[in-house]
């Protein structure tokens, strides 16, 4: 749909997870008229066989994916993938299908830069919006549009590694997902009969009739368009020609990458970057692109000579939030189940499983900047992973709380070899530098527009970028410190109290 010249009250860039909540959250009112724009596609022709569930890891390699690649990293001497979905659905059309909140103490921070009414209490009515969750337990949503549950049955080896960690002393956790527990515990997933479940399956679609709500796909943001302090709208490329679309308010919903990518093409952001990049200063705002986040996950993958059945689900059914120490304020540690033998740099396992160990609340911060004000120049992604050494030990821990979980009588009888990083790997030292150089992304990258009320926050407690009017961000990007979870939940919270803000302006 051409949409040059059309003057809509919110014009949304970006259809992943908060572009979807918020399409429709919004269109709910006959009396807004929404644009969303998505610079992927809206159906991801892909074969029936690959949109399963347990094909999900090869999803990042379709046009589903963006393709991206940090820059060389210190940690490990080279680039690391990371994962982003494009298309309607975003990342929640690629992801794992992890649906979970976070220890509420991961939140404590979000108010450390002055944001108001970001705290883990006053998400949690955006958190039950979101989600008929099915396990029923306390604090969970009824009646939202994303139905999340454990796996019906979770894979044998899954099992037997739940049974480990209950034996090797961890607690097992009733709702691992709801935010109030640490522990061991089946996970939710965005799986419903069998099928995945993405925020365009579940927000967008049933919204898609509404008169008062425009979906644009294959539609790349170039800039945003302002008027002395005012953002106006987007000039946007689709169909071979250049649009603009105008709106009482612009909300950027493109993710930590897209968001941020955007800000600064469009001359919004730390003056000294946009100069180098020969782009003008329409505002400065240090803090664009700035306290880039990742969870990295490192993983201890193993042999078995019993038979690991064919997966069912997303592979990492089950998992675990723990303290790396006793002193830690909340569970700074994930373990994660996995029933396949991922690809490890010491020998290929064709039958085994995985446990994957990841800081969730990392210490490291990066960047991301941009070369020029050409839309289809990747930025430069550096999420600078295990730069701060207190990363590095978290690992550490949790390698060590994996082995003792891995020993234990309960997976005795599957004869299992450690292969990656094997027994020679035992000391502080070794593992932390297996960890620097074998790990990966966990895609959960946050951060480049900070929410807060400082100098170095991008958007104020009401998703406004600072120092501007009609713009706003809600996505991953505003998260200022990462909880301990996979993020899209979060996101979804996010973006359903966005929705509220944008609809009582309205």
């Amino acid at each position: 749909m051409n949409t040059q010249g059309s003057a809509y009250d919110v014009v949304l860039v970006g259809g992943g997870t908060a572009g979807c909540i918020l399409a429709a959250r919004l269109s709910e009112d006959p009396r807004v008229r929404v644009l969303l724009l998505e610079a992927g596609s809206a159906m991801s022709g892909l074969p029936e066989a690959v949109a399963l569930p347990p094909a999900w890891p090869s999803l990042a390699a379709t046009t589903a994916g963006w393709g991206d690649r940090t820059v060389v990293q210190r940690a490990s001497g080279g680039p690391v993938p990371l994962p982003r979905g494009r298309g309607l659905g975003g990342s929640s059309a690629i992801n794992a299908m992890v649906f979970a909140r976070g220890h509420r103490s991961g939140y404590d921070s979000w108010g450390d830069h002055g944001a108001k009414g970001w705290a883990f209490d006053d998400l949690l009515p955006y958190f039950q919006r979101s989600e008929t969750a099915l396990s029923g337990a306390p604090g969970r949503g009824t009646q939202g549009p994303l139905v999340v549950g454990p796996a019906t049955a979770p894979n044998d080896v899954l099992l037997a590694c739940l049974d480990g960690a209950v034996e090797a002393g961890h607690r097992r956790a009733l709702d691992i997902s709801g935010g109030l527990e640490e522990g061991f515990a089946p996970v939710d997933l965005n799986i419903v009969a069998g099928r995945r479940q993405s925020a365009a399956d579940a927000y967008l679609a049933p919204a898609l009739n509404r008169s008062n709500l425009c979906v644009v796909t294959d539609a790349v943001a170039h800039r945003l368009l302002f008027e002395g302090e005012r953002c106006t709208g987007v000039e946007y490329g689709a169909g071979g020609a250049t649009h603009t679309a105008t709106g009482a308010e612009v909300v950027l919903t493109a993710g930590t990458v897209g968001s941020a990518h955007l800000l600064l093409r469009s001359g919004v952001g730390p003056a000294k970057d946009l100069e180098r990049a020969q782009v003008e200063v329409v505002h400065a705002l240090p803090g664009v692109g700035r306290n880039l986040h990742d969870h990295p996950r490192a993983n201890l993958v193993y042999r078995a000579q019993r038979q690991v059945p064919a997966a069912r689900n997303n592979h990492g059914e089950i998992l675990g939030l723990l303290r790396s120490t006793p002193e830690a304020d909340g569970p700074d540690l994930q373990i994660i189940f996995i029933d396949i033998p991922l690809p490890n740099p010491v020998a290929p396992v064709t039958n085994g499983f995985t446990i994957g160990v990841s800081p969730m609340r990392p210490l490291s911060r990066g960047t991301l900047r941009i070369t020029s004000a050409d839309p289809h120049a990747a930025p430069l992604i550096d999420p600078a992973y295990f730069t701060a050494e207190q990363d590095v030990r978290t690992v550490f821990a949790g390698v060590t709380a994996a082995r003792r979980i891995a020993w234990s009588s309960a997976l005795a009888d599957w004869g299992i070899e450690e292969v990656s990083p094997g027994l020679d790997a035992v000391d502080e030292p070794s593992i932390g530098d297996y960890a620097r150089k074998y790990f990966g992304s966990y895609c959960h990258p946050v951060g480049t527009c900070a929410l807060g009320e400082d100098e170095v926050s991008v958007v104020d407690s009401q998703l406004r970028v600072r120092g501007l009017d009609g713009l706003r961000v809600a996505d991953a990007s505003v998260i200022p410190a990462i909880p301990s979870n996979n993020t899209n939940a979060t996101v979804c919270a996010i973006a359903e109290r966005a929705a509220d803000l944008l609809l009582r302006r309205s």
